[in-house]
């Protein structure tokens, strides 16, 4: 981590920490003890791959359904489609 963080960009940083959490809720799971750690650990995977999904998706323009929804947030709309 110490590597990535020092000299990766964000989207290296997030998935190299995306891994780390992966497996630590893999060693938690395998753990009784660990049962406790296991919700916040799978809420912060969850904020971590949502990032790396929004870092990744604003670099792709070829995906018609992200142009939509990126229109409809930058218009201020939900980004429920009907």
């Amino acid at each position: 981590m110490t590597t990535v963080t020092a000299r990766g960009n964000r989207l290296e940083q997030l998935k190299n920490l995306a891994a780390v959490l992966a497996a630590k809720i893999d060693e938690t799971t395998s753990n009784p003890d660990g049962a406790k750690q296991l919700p916040q650990l799978a809420r912060q995977y969850r904020e971590t791959i949502r990032e790396i999904e929004e870092i990744e998706g604003a670099s792709k323009n070829d995906d018609k359904i992200g142009e939509l929804l990126s229109a409809r947030h930058a218009d201020g709309k939900s980004d429920a489609v009907r």
